[in-house]
């Protein structure tokens, strides 16, 4: 019993505050591990160990220490002969102090408060370090619901890509219907349909990936159409693809809980902030880090043919060192999806109006986030891991703003772009 009250004693000194039994001064301490009892040499009470090179109890250790950084002089009300005992130690502090003093207590062991307060932090540190980390049902929801509406609305086996407008454009591209690229329905929508059944003054209009965006113009237009379409030959493929993540990105946001309370004003702000990062997400999760190339199931792309599209090399060689640097932090669906999620609730798109909530929001799951990193990894360096994924996010903000630019003249040399596409890059809110 006396080494597990000896032991009890010494944590209850490291972690408790700077109290009258002196607990948590930080002084040298040695316990003794023997059978036989110790007793404080000053005033003969329990010893819980050596405190400032002497054996003493917790009441002396203390009294010893808060001594030393009074500056009043102790006077002895007697002839400065008092014996100190464990019932009469406070009668008379001078000859208290003068006896801790006789066996050996030395004023320099004692820790200043600053490297006291130190010591402590560090053992909160630990002591939190050493606590799992869990989840809380809230972040578990959260996570629950972004991987359930990301599986519904997108496709890692890429089996629509195939019905789009050629990479190549002397090849045709066969839909499941049997059409050629050029055939398929065209139809209409607005975004106020796409996002709720409530009434909304702008509207946006939705055509096919299969139908080219000709399909509205004059005859002169598509014959001055058809005569620039050789100048990007990729872009077709591109629009028709973009096109169709676009609507994906629109219904994995109406599945979420946080989106859909939002008002309609704000979802289109965040949809035409956000789709551009979230497809750049979208296509890290097909990037080959070791070959450079996106394997979209059927189908593999290279930068070649972004270029052919009409990117220019500054946003194509900003937007690679971007795949390779996320692509090598092997993230997790759920770290992925999230990371989506952090892009989509940004207050500081253009055409936000109610920033706070949106913003409490985009905290939700950023600490979501971070909290999951700490719970399921176990890797040594696993604390960089959430900084790295915020610059990631930075970077993708630097890239959303020149993508727009360069969607914008390459529409002006070749008229390609859906009129979706065309909505989401647009400066009006």
């Amino acid at each position: 019993m006396c080494l597990l009250q000896l032991r009890m004693s010494k944590e209850l000194e490291e972690l408790s505050p700077l109290d009258d039994s002196g607990h948590g001064d930080g002084s040298e301490e040695e316990t003794e591990e023997d059978d036989e009892p110790k007793i404080c040499q000053v005033c003969g009470d329990k010893s819980t160990g050596y405190h400032f090179n002497a054996m003493t109890c917790e009441g002396c250790k203390g009294f010893f220490r808060r001594a030393m950084k009074r500056p009043a002089q102790l006077c002895c009300p007697f002839q400065n002969a008092c014996v100190i005992t464990k019932s009469n130690r406070r009668q008379c502090q001078s000859c208290r102090l003068q006896k801790c003093l006789s066996i050996g207590m030395k004023r320099e062991l004692i820790m200043s408060d600053e490297a006291v307060e130190k010591r402590r932090m560090q053992i909160r540190r630990k002591r939190m370090q050493e606590e799992p980390v869990t989840l809380s049902s809230q972040q578990e929801t959260v996570i629950q619901e972004l991987l359930t509406a990301h599986h519904k609305t997108f496709d890692m086996t890429c089996t629509n890509f195939i019905q789009f407008r050629p990479l190549d454009p002397d090849q045709k591209s066969i839909s499941e219907d049997g059409l050629e690229p050029h055939s398929g329905r065209v139809f209409q929508a607005t975004m106020h349909k796409t996002l709720s059944e409530d009434a909304l003054p702008q509207n946006i209009s939705f055509t096919s990936p299969s139908t080219p965006s000709s399909t509205f113009q004059s005859p002169e237009s598509k014959e001055r159409k058809q005569h620039k379409s050789v100048i990007f030959t990729t872009l077709p493929h591109f629009t028709d693809l973009t096109t169709h993540m676009i609507k994906n990105i629109i219904n994995f946001s109406k599945t979420l809980t946080m989106f859909r309370t939002l008002i309609i004003e704000d979802q289109i702000a965040l949809l035409k902030g956000a789709t551009f990062e979230i497809i750049l997400i979208h296509f890290n999760m097909f990037f080959n880090e070791v070959t450079g190339i996106w394997e979209c199931g059927p189908l593999q792309y290279c930068l070649d043919d972004a270029m052919r599209a009409g990117f220019q090399r500054h946003l194509l060689d900003h937007m690679m060192n971007f795949h390779y640097a996320l692509r090598k932090l092997h993230l997790h669906e759920e770290e992925y999806v999230l990371m989506q999620a952090i892009s989509l609730f940004s207050p500081d798109r253009p055409g936000v109006t109610h920033h706070s909530i949106i913003d409490r929001n985009q905290e939700i799951v950023a600490l979501t986030l971070k909290t999951y990193i700490e719970a399921k990894r176990s890797e040594p360096n696993k604390h960089l891991l959430y900084p790295k994924i915020m610059s990631c996010l930075t970077e993708m903000r630097s890239m959303n703003e020149e993508y727009t630019k360069q969607m914008l003249k390459i529409q002006d040399i070749q008229p390609d772009v859906s009129p979706l596409l065309l909505e989401i890059i647009s400066k009006d809110s």
